[in-house]
């Protein structure tokens, strides 16, 4: 990355004052609200995160007074022709290369902000390249990526603590104790300013209003757009970043307009009319998930028994995951909320997890399962049976079946 940079003239040290986003889950709801936030100030955003769900333009905004938009097929091709013309045959991944365009194309654009998203890890990630960020942020670290991250929470949070920079603020999510352990060592070591969610800001449920306070006060703002209990402490930590930093003039009407207009697609996204939810059962609420590991799947699991206490329906999960997760400690997150589980294939996706893995899982967790060739078999075998409560239905298990989902049904992010 960096003779790459290089030779493009350091785009990556011409961009607008950098927030950097590591953390296992809750990294893209929180830049989600981070993003909303900024612009409901007045700012112009530059926003890089990943993956795309089905489109690659989607990882890609530009900053614009009065919203960013998703840069063009034509902005996005011209980035990556100077990027490749840049690498001159040198290997590279292709994470390395769509980051390089992202700079490329940012330092092209005039923006007040980027919010930049860590894509495995943190330490080496491509885009821990920035030399000083405005803000270091932590979001809820799990167990994920084992392969390139560590078996353990402290390995893993020691590579996502690595995008810390000396002497630049950290602001932190709620951590299980060995991983915020390591994160505050690392801290000590840069020198960096740390604030915890839980000691240096709290945020809370009241009324079902969300309740952010720290040292400089309390803000009592609408509840999160996003549906789910976790989604106002990625809320919070949004509001906790811009509040621990002052590159941005962000005042309490904009916290709460962002809070409450912020969207995330397969984020427990409740799916609109379309070809796909044509083929469920009618009258039927299906939700869509991208969470894909065991902390993923307790928040979607804790979102659901939210819906089941406000109108009780009988579930219905159809999963599909990627070989190298862990499908029992997925699933068993549902254990306690549905015996009906429909595995189906991730479609033309390499390295998606084969079916009768997926099912032993499953039957592992004493749940009753069943496959299907696709989602939409699946919700067609969910439309035939004889319900007496119209079903719910969450789609679940991979970004990538999300993404699936989205184009299936016409109703890709834009």
């Amino acid at each position: 990355m960096q003779l790459l940079l290089q030779r493009l003239d350091h785009p990556e040290r011409k961009l607008p004052p950098v927030i950097h986003v590591a953390g296992t889950n809750g990294k893209g709801s929180t830049i989600a609200y981070l993003r909303a936030i900024l612009e409901a100030a007045g700012h112009r955003v530059h926003v890089f995160t990943s993956p795309h769900l089905v489109r690659l333009n989607e990882c890609y905004r530009l900053g614009r007074i009065g919203g960013g938009v998703l840069a063009d097929d034509a902005e996005l091709s011209a980035a990556f022709e100077r990027c490749e013309r840049a690498n001159a045959g040198e290997p590279i991944t292709l994470f390395e290369i769509e980051t390089a365009a992202a700079f490329d194309l940012f330092a092209r654009h005039p923006a007040d902000a980027v919010l930049l998203e860590v894509g495995l890890g943190g330490r080496l990630d491509a885009t821990n390249v920035i030399e000083r960020p405005v803000a270091s942020v932590i979001t809820p670290v799990g167990i994920d990526h084992t392969e390139f991250l560590g078996p353990s929470l402290r390995s893993i949070a020691t590579e996502k603590a690595g995008i810390i920079k000396r002497g630049v603020p950290v602001i932190c999510a709620q951590q299980e104790p060995e991983a915020l352990a390591e994160i505050e060592q690392c801290a000590k070591r840069q020198r960096a300013a740390l604030h915890r969610a839980g000691e240096e800001w709290h945020v809370s449920v009241e009324r079902g209003r969300l309740v952010y306070q720290d040292e400089r006060g309390l803000l009592d703002l609408r509840a999160p757009r996003l549906f789910g209990r976790h989604q106002f402490d990625n809320a919070g930590l949004a509001v906790a970043t811009l509040r621990a930093i002052d590159a941005f003039r962000v005042d309490a009407a904009a916290f709460e307009a962002g809070v409450a207009t912020a969207e995330w697609p397969a984020r427990m996204q409740r799916l609109g009319p379309g070809p796909l939810v044509d083929q469920g059962p009618a009258g039927g609420e299906i939700w869509l998930d991208g969470g894909h590991n065991a902390e993923g799947g307790r928040v979607a699991a804790a979102a659901l028994g939210d819906l089941e206490e406000r109108v009780s329906r009988p579930l219905v999960v159809i999963v599909g995951m990627m070989a190298n997760k862990d499908a029992a400690g997925f699933l068993a997150n549902f254990a306690g909320l549905t015996r009906h589980i429909i595995a189906v294939t991730i479609p033309d996706r390499e390295g998606a997890m084969p079916l009768d893995r997926l099912m032993d899982a499953a039957r592992g967790l004493s749940m009753r399962v069943e496959s299907a060739a696709s989602v939409e078999a699946a919700l067609r075998t969910v439309a035939q049976l004889a319900y007496e409560v119209r079903p719910r239905i969450l789609i679940t298990g991979s970004l990538y079946l999300a993404g699936h989902v989205l184009a299936a049904n016409g109703t890709p992010p834009n």
